[in-house]
C-alpha cells in the first residue's frame, strides 16, 4: 500500500467523529520501543470504532494515512467509521531512534 498525505483532498476512507457517534467497537494499539503490540489489527467496515493509542515504552505516536488518523500522547483517542475494506499501514509518527523505520503494523478493515 502506498502512503497518502494526511492532508490529501481525495475521498475519505474513514469518517472521523468527535463524540457525535457512539463507538460500537474499541481498538487499543500499544507501542514499545520499535514495535507495536500486534502485527495486525482487525476492525469491521462501517462500524464505528474508537481507536486508542497507548505509549507503553519510549516516545511514539501512530499514523494511519489511509484513514486520516494520527494519535500521540496529546490526542490519544479518536472514533472513526472505516468506509472502505482493505489493509492500512500503521507507522510510528515520532522519530524514536534506530528502529523507527521498521516500526510498522497493519490495520485490516474487513
Amino acid at each position: 500500500m502506498t502512503l497518502a498525505s494526511a492532508c490529501s483532498s481525495s475521498s475519505n476512507s474513514a469518517a472521523s467523529t468527535k463524540a457525535q457517534v457512539k463507538p460500537e467497537a474499541e481498538l487499543i494499539i500499544e507501542a514499545v520501543n520499535y514495535e507495536f503490540d500486534q502485527k495486525e489489527y482487525h476492525v469491521k467496515k462501517d462500524v464505528p470504532v474508537q481507536i486508542t493509542f497507548k505509549n507503553v515504552e519510549g516516545n511514539h505516536g501512530i499514523l494511519i494515512p489511509g484513514l486520516r488518523v494520527q494519535l500521540s500522547g496529546k490526542e490519544d483517542s479518536v472514533v472513526i467509521i472505516p468506509k472502505e475494506a482493505g489493509n492500512y499501514e500503521i507507522a510510528c509518527s515520532i522519530m524514536c531512534g534506530s528502529g523507527h523505520g521498521t516500526m510498522v503494523s497493519t490495520l485490516i478493515v474487513e
